[in-house]
């Protein structure tokens, strides 16, 4: 892993999408990337080296894609969070308040474990909404949330006061526009 990659030159900025004043930052374009993307990888690896791990948890959708190579090398099970209704099991659920309105998040209640250390895989953080509703959904269900990891993260938004207490690591950090 080259510590001095440039992972920034790798993400698309977009004005204004998806709607007006937001600057969206692409991570399918990290995906595009071979080197961008094995970059991520790598670091995962190298960050949660020696760390106990039992499984690896995917947010839907864009986590599944940066959780399910580490999982697999790490030789973890790996955990999909999706949004309700995409489950085909029993499950467990937690809604969550969004900037405009609220949205539930679940898991198959058979995929979680008492006692479970699990790392929660994103490609984004925002605000923390998704992932604070994710560690109060495993904490629920008996398991502990050993980290959060996600390639980009936007701190200005003040993630690290809902994820308090849990570990968070961002590959690259954004400070507003």
């Amino acid at each position: 892993m080259s510590p001095s990659f440039d992972l920034d030159r790798c993400i698309r900025k977009v004005k204004d999408f998806p709607k007006p004043g937001i600057l969206f930052y692409d991570i399918t374009s990290v995906l595009m990337n071979p080197q961008a993307f094995d970059f991520c990888i790598r670091a995962m690896l190298e960050t949660y080296r020696g760390w106990e791990l039992t499984a690896v948890a995917g947010v839907e959708a864009r986590g599944f894609l940066f959780a399910s190579p580490f999982a697999h090398i790490r030789r973890l099970p790996l955990i999909l969070l999706r949004k309700k209704g995409k489950l085909p099991g029993e499950t467990h659920s937690m809604t969550f308040s969004l900037e405009y309105g609220e949205d539930t998040i679940e898991v198959h209640k058979a995929d979680v474990r008492e006692g479970m250390r699990v790392l929660l895989v994103d490609d984004l953080i925002a605000t923390g909404g998704t992932l604070q509703a994710s560690i109060r959904l495993f904490e629920g269900a008996g398991a502990q949330v050993a980290g959060v990891f996600a390639v980009i993260g936007l701190p200005f938004l003040e993630y690290e006061k809902r994820l308090a207490g849990v570990p968070v690591k961002t590959l690259i950090d954004y400070h507003g526009e």
